[in-house]
């Protein structure tokens, strides 16, 4: 925003405390990525030792959370100009994210069978629709960048959809199942729910763009889940682990013979 005489307006307090909000909100989200992936490391759950796929995987992913708390520090101190012009970088970052964000979900299905606390049509269907989710609510953020109520609620959505991997390292999964997605896509809600009671609290209504939002993460997940357990989402399913490593375990969810927490 900016006067006729090109002067750029004063930043209100209510407008200044909103921003400092949804950074503290981006960096506890990108927090707990952080944590979720580190843990695991230090606890001898993942190693280094994987296919390139997962590497590029790792450098686009967080790549795209240095990005985002970049662009939320930016608007908090006012660099309107260089958050606009970083922001441009999304355009390309975002589609490298679903492409790379599939494929290392086909590498892990078919070399593991994926997370055994997880149904593998579930964990197949359901991150190819929450990555094309997440890829809708940064395109809706882009093209709504001048109304910024609506820009910073629909991207903080699309970064909480991104948190589901590290708060499944996190949470106790295993004791979640057969229900452990499900949960998990509830937990990563928690994040906008913080959003909508702040809203609530400082402005007396829930903005819009959070129940458009958490909303379209509540229909993606039920049409993930009637496309999963579809014959045609079985099918997909049994194709794509066929002849592989992955094929070896059960489709449905289970403890491993001696697992303990």
């Amino acid at each position: 925003m900016a006067t006729a005489s090109g002067i750029p307006a004063p930043i209100h307090d209510a407008e200044r405390a909103e921003r400092r909000f949804f950074l503290a909100l981006s960096c506890l989200i990108a927090a707990i990525i952080v944590a979720g992936f580190s843990v695991n490391l230090a606890m001898g759950r993942s190693t280094f030792a994987v296919p390139a796929a997962y590497h590029i995987h790792a450098v686009v992913f967080f790549g795209w959370v240095a990005l985002f708390l970049a662009q939320s520090g930016l608007i908090t101190a006012d660099n309107v100009a260089l958050h606009r012009r970083l922001g441009m970088i999304s355009i390309v970052w975002v589609p490298l994210m679903v492409v790379t964000g599939i494929v290392i979900m086909i590498v892990v299905m078919q070399r593991t069978g994926g997370p055994f606390f997880f149904d593998q049509n579930e964990f197949v269907v359901s991150n190819i629709l929450h990555l094309l989710l997440f890829a809708a609510l940064v395109l809706a953020a882009l093209r709504r960048r001048r109304y910024t109520g609506w820009h910073r609620r629909y991207m903080l959505v699309a970064m909480a959809i991104l948190s589901g991997p590290g708060l499944g390292r996190l949470l106790p999964m295993p004791l979640m199942i057969p229900h452990a997605w499900r949960l998990m896509t509830l937990f990563l809600l928690i994040f906008p729910v913080i959003g909508m009671i702040r809203d609530k609290l400082r402005r007396g209504r829930v903005h819009p763009a959070w129940w458009c939002g958490t909303g379209a993460v509540v229909v993606t997940q039920i049409v993930a889940d009637l496309i999963a357990y579809s014959p045609a989402g079985i099918a997909l399913t049994e194709w794509l682990v066929a002849g592989t490593p992955g094929a070896g375990r059960p489709m449905e969810a289970f403890l491993p013979p001696g697992f303990a927490m």
